[in-house]
């Protein structure tokens, strides 16, 4: 069986940040609240109820801004999302190399989807709304035995899983902080992607044990 790779989304595959901005201060303003947009697209990854919290809204309408959050997703941050340097080429490298491409991220499922489909990225299974340790579930179901991500909750959640974690900085996170909290090897970008994956044997590329 060849080799399953997992990629992160949002800032590993796609530059959501426009969007982002966009659709949390829509949100803000609609609720009444100070919802920073920018600090929100600078720092993605984190599940949003918790970006919420961090924000001050209150426990009881969380529940309520995630629903409308989902609901105003499609038409503002959609259509404003570009594919970052290198997605298509490593999905394809994968797909190359006789492998198959697994999606996990902490973005609502049903939206990922949306950029998905609108990018035309090559992906064979998307699992959302798993964030940090918890990507593990569905790296271990379907077999990954690499997953790239641009976020220190990517790593861990790579590791979590016995798998090779590769780290790219076109997130928030630097090479250093990658490096430091267990990635194997970390990028600028996919571009140098496809390149690596070609070096690797195709089967057994566990994580060594830390």
């Amino acid at each position: 069986m060849g080799i399953v790779v997992g990629f992160d989304l949002d800032m590993t595959l796609i530059d959501p940040r426009p969007g982002m901005v966009a659709v949390m201060n829509a949100l803000g303003e609609e609720a009444g609240l100070p919802l920073d947009g920018e600090h929100f697209a600078a720092n993605l990854g984190p599940p949003l109820d918790h970006v919420l919290r961090d924000f001050g809204a209150p426990e009881d309408r969380i529940n309520g801004l995630v629903d409308r959050f989902r609901r105003l997703y499609p038409e503002i941050v959609v259509p404003e999302t570009v594919a970052l340097p290198g997605a298509h080429e490593s999905l394809a490298a994968v797909h190359e190399a006789g492998g198959r491409t697994v999606v996990v991220t902490g973005k609502y499922g049903p939206n990922a989807e949306l950029h998905v489909k609108a990018l035309g990225l090559a992906v064979d299974v998307l699992v959302g709304e798993l964030w940090s340790d918890g990507k593990a579930v569905a790296l271990r179901e379907h077999g990954a035995s690499v997953y790239a991500g641009d976020h220190l909750g990517d790593v861990r959640g790579a590791l979590a899983a016995g798998a090779v974690p590769v780290g790219v900085t076109t997130g928030p996170c630097g090479r250093k902080e990658l490096l430091d909290a267990g990635a194997e090897v970390v990028f600028a970008s996919l571009d140098e992607f496809p390149a690596w994956l070609s070096r690797r044997p195709l089967s057994g590329a566990r994580a060594p044990a830390r």
